[in-house]
């Protein structure tokens, strides 16, 4: 279930009873919701301290459990990432996560009759929704770089995946085969080329999957949902403080963020612009973010890894845009939507931007070669 309450007093009561369960000191004095992600419910609430000096500010958050099912796995991914990069992240800020209960009831969530509730420290930040800021993408990618960088010697088996095969491409594409085959909301001759544009990039897009299971490519921890908003800046410096949104923090490929990252950040239009005449990708971010994400991991990536960045992009762009068809093809049942043919528009964008990303694959091989380079990789990519 999901915490339903509306009104200010109910919406009080409710903060100020987890807070007494996670042992916040003090009392209720603001609240407000933070309505900017799609998935969980999220306050930020202000704590008067009990010495009079001033609050204290945390966030608290309401699971949806109907996208993750299992989500005490969830917070057990974070609380194992999360020591391990406290342990290694020296003044840096790490997402704290409070605990409620004792002795053996120690944990970090709440299950109560109407929610799946956590608790973290606020961190006072300032985060951006686009990569028009070139040193901005650049310190993006440095940031999921030191994230994997620092991750290198966890091992990802002890983690559990939060959403099974969300990466296997291979998967998707069945996926996407299924939903052409039943054709259950009537769209299918419609969206014919875009379909078998799709279908023939198969093998093209599975690349990274085939090489993990032949152990080409290493098992690693990994983010899943890495786009720069995903990232918070100290207001002063604009240098990255921290990586939140770790609910998808779970065993998988460096490139997959890596790729993630570039399909998100380098489209030079919005994920679901109908006009495609400027849509591609901006040689410009993915030049930044390849170099930041490279100077952080000089030494942490094996060659097959390096080698295979770029192909990467290709990948991630495919997959995410054989999804938007595959729920175009069933109705529109996963994706939010606000228009009709919504995901169509999705779905044709991420095959413009992989398309110029093909015409463009020896220049992002380049760039990855001379930050490889650059960065401690020399030789190794020849």
């Amino acid at each position: 279930m999901v915490f339903q309450a509306q009104t200010d007093a109910e919406l009080s009561e409710k903060l100020s009873g987890i807070g007494r369960a996670f042992q916040i000191p003090g009392v209720l004095e603001t609240f407000e919701e933070i309505k900017a992600g799609h998935i969980n419910r999220t306050f930020r609430a202000d704590f008067r301290r009990k010495d009079g000096q001033g609050t204290a500010s945390y966030l608290f958050q309401c699971v949806n459990t109907y996208v993750f099912k299992k989500p005490e796995q969830l917070m057990h991914n974070i609380a194992l990432v999360t020591e391990h990069l406290r342990s290694r992240m020296g003044e840096k800020p790490v997402l704290h996560y409070l605990y409620a209960g004792e002795g053996a009831d120690r944990r970090n969530y709440l299950l109560t009759e109407d929610g799946f509730w956590r608790v973290c420290d606020y961190i006072p930040s300032v985060s951006f929704q686009t990569g028009g800021d070139l040193s901005v993408v650049r310190k993006a990618g440095q940031a999921f770089g030191d994230f994997q960088r620092v991750l290198a010697d966890f091992d990802a088996r002890a983690l559990s995946e939060t959403i099974p095969q969300f990466h296997d491409t291979r998967k998707r594409f069945r996926d996407l085969k299924e939903a052409a085959e039943k054709d259950t909301a009537g769209r299918k001759a419609a969206v014919q080329n875009t379909l078998s544009w799709y279908l023939s990039m198969e093998d093209q897009a599975c690349l990274l999957t085939d090489l993990l299971k032949t152990g080409r490519l290493p098992l690693r921890v990994t983010h899943n949902d890495t786009k720069i908003n995903n990232i918070l800046f100290d207001p002063k410096t604009l240098e990255p403080l921290t990586i939140v949104d770790l609910d998808t923090v779970m065993p998988g490929l460096a490139g997959c963020d890596y790729g993630d990252a570039i399909r998100s950040a380098a489209n030079r239009i919005p994920e679901d612009s109908r006009d495609l005449t400027q849509g591609g990708m901006d040689p410009a971010v993915f030049s930044a973010f390849t170099e930041g994400f490279l100077s952080a991991t000089a030494g942490a990536l094996t060659e097959e890894e390096l080698r295979t960045l770029p192909d990467a992009c290709i990948a991630m762009t495919v997959e995410c845009g054989g999804r938007f068809l595959e729920d175009y093809l069933r109705g529109d049942v996963y994706f939010r939507t606000s228009r009709e043919g919504h995901n169509l528009d999705r779905a044709r964008c991420q095959m413009t931007l992989a398309k110029d990303m093909l015409l463009h694959l020896e220049e992002m091989r380049s760039v990855v070669r001379v930050n490889a380079e650059k960065y401690g990789q020399k030789d190794r990519l020849k």
